[in-house]
């Protein structure tokens, strides 16, 4: 049951049901700041229910935007009168070029010309949601800090002001708001009743906002601290600062999962940041990995991320340091999936599609073969880093989605490969890629194949002389990318010999390479024309460039990969 309320004085905070949203909006208040003319073509109902921005730029028509669409306001172009017509019914604007209506959650955001002119505004619509957050609030309650993540207008700051609502006035706890651009508690020195009994510190400038942080927790006592946007350095910083002073965090930052911090040396301290650690030779043997590893550095600085992708949809990490761990180990830790039925009921769903998303994503590193988790235990399906043994019934239910079978086809049993040192996560993604019936063995004695890299076999550990000794055959790559994966395992197709109930006899992929090459090259030398190779990795394309140069002839490279190729052109 959906509310909205218009009217010109906001609303206290209304008792949500369990399964109720109440929406409000003031969007008289935003319209009554509007030209008569834009104003008009708002009227309509259908033109103000899930109204996001209005776009008023100098000499251009005005638009009203929405979910997936836009809609033209007036076919009169916007004139600089329009936008001081806005100017003058609004609060001023700060340095962050931000400005709002008093008492509201609307922002009104300018674009300047070099001179500091104003020549564009976006208006957009603020809403406060009661009863966003339960498919979350078992979390909220629990006392953790909390990240969220999420898209632009994904619905970020209005989570994060029905959190700060619910632990005042559900939860009795001190609560402070750091509110650089007034987006959470509105314009004006009175927030809006939407963050019910939490205090607000507004921010002067937004590069002040890392020392409102600290002021707060220094000078005002709170048990949470709200923040929205932790985007510098300093901001990450302080944020740890406020968590080891043992009080609650709850903030969001840009980006849309968890990889995405990771992957961001600004912000990656907000989950424990990342450094390269050097192995000795004997842990690198023991691990099965590269001597160069990445690991976390710290304790995060949330203890929980939160990806939403809607207000009824989200996907949690609940223990950030042994998801991050399991990440960097080359491990799965896939989101646990939360969504809110239409019954209220909040449910937890398992996704295949968004495990083999992160698995082709290629982010996890390190090389290891998963045989056992980290904490020595059999490896389990994994959620959120940790094992899924958390349930408050009868609140949650969970669907399990069956696990694929392994492809076979019908004349041909599906071939076992035994990888050494290459990541479990990519070459599965590549198995799943190819279509091929292969299965991922842990013992060297059941596979019909060898895969590894070309540092391990020149090393030649245990588990590789084994395999030599067994005479299995052994297929060696340059480097463990997802190309380079999926050439090898196109030696496995059914009609090249490899699969089978009999093995195939070991054989140099690059035999191949070097025949091919020299008949090109005797057809350059007795033709005179130039002749094209097909496409290759690097390393075969090094190769045939080297071989061209023995015989005094000129190659170049053309192309993108993967369709990268070599033509070998007449003598010099």
């Amino acid at each position: 049951m959906t509310q909205l309320a218009t009217s010109a004085t906001p609303p206290a905070a209304p008792a949500v049901l369990p399964n109720e949203q109440i929406v409000t909006d003031d969007l008289d208040l935003l319209l009554d700041a509007l030209p008569p003319r834009i104003v008009e073509a708002l009227r309509p109902p259908e033109r103000r229910t899930d109204l996001l921005e209005v776009v008023m730029d100098l000499g251009r028509l005005p638009e009203a935007r929405y979910p997936g669409r836009e809609v033209v306001l007036s076919h009169e172009e916007v004139t600089e009168e329009d936008l001081q017509f806005v100017i003058e019914h609004i609060g001023d604007f700060g340095d962050d070029n931000r400005a709002g209506i008093e008492r509201t959650l609307h922002r009104i955001s300018c674009i300047r010309n070099r001179r500091g002119k104003i020549v564009g505004l976006t208006c957009r619509v603020g809403r406060a949601v009661y009863g966003t957050i339960r498919v979350i609030e078992d979390l909220v309650l629990g006392g953790k800090s909390i990240l969220f993540l999420g898209k632009p207008g994904v619905g970020k700051t209005t989570m994060l002001r029905e959190v700060a609502r619910v632990l005042a006035d559900d939860a009795n706890k001190r609560v402070i708001i750091v509110d650089t651009s007034n987006e959470i508690g509105g314009d004006g020195d009175v927030p809006h009743p939407a963050i019910g009994g939490s205090r607000r510190m507004q921010v002067a400038t937004p590069l002040a906002q890392h020392a409102v942080m600290i002021e707060a927790v220094e000078n005002h006592m709170p048990e949470v601290i709200v923040i929205d946007e932790i985007g510098t350095e300093l901001e990450a910083q302080a944020a740890r600062t406020i968590a080891e002073r043992g009080v609650q965090l709850v903030g969001t930052a840009h980006g849309t999962s968890l990889e995405n911090l990771m992957l961001n040396p600004t912000l990656a301290d907000l989950i424990g940041g990342i450094q390269s650690v050097t192995l000795g030779d004997e842990e690198a043997r023991r691990r099965g990995t590269q001597k160069s590893i990445l690991e976390r550095k710290a304790p995060p600085t949330f203890d929980v991320v939160i990806e939403i992708e809607s207000w009824k949809r989200v996907a949690l990490h609940k223990n950030v340091a042994d998801t991050v761990d399991a990440m960097l180990r080359g491990y799965l830790a896939n989101p646990e999936t939360r969504q809110l039925s239409a019954a209220g009921r909040v449910e937890i769903v398992d996704e295949p599609q968004r495990e083999e998303a992160r698995a082709s994503a290629g982010l996890l590193s390190g090389g290891a073969r998963p045989e056992r988790t980290m904490w020595g235990e059999p490896p389990r399906r994994r959620s959120g880093g940790h094992i899924r043994d958390h349930r408050d019934a009868p609140m949650f239910e969970e669907r399990e989605a069956p696990a694929p079978a392994p492809a076979r086809t019908e004349n041909h049993r599906a071939i076992h490969i035994y990888p050494f040192g290459i990541p479990r996560s990519r070459l599965e993604a590549a198995i799943r890629s190819s279509g091929l019936p292969i299965e991922i063995v842990d013992d060297v004695a059941a596979a019909d194949a060898v895969l590894t890299m070309r540092s391990y076999y020149r090393s030649k550990p245990s588990a590789l002389r084994d395999a030599e000794e067994r005479n299995i055959p052994m297929y060696v790559i340059k480097s463990n990318s997802a190309f380079h994966l999926e050439q090898v395992l196109h030696q496995f197709r059914p009609d090249s010999g490899e699969i089978g109930g009999a093995r195939a006899p070991r054989r140099d992929p690059m035999v191949d390479v070097f025949r091919e090459t020299e008949d090109a090259i005797a057809k350059v030398l007795d033709e005179g024309r130039p002749v094209e190779l097909p496409p290759a990795n690097s390393y075969v394309r090094r190769v045939q460039h080297q071989l061209a140069t023995r015989y005094n002839l000129d190659s170049t490279s053309s192309g993108k990969e993967p369709q990268r190729r070599v033509k070998i052109l007449p003598g010099r």
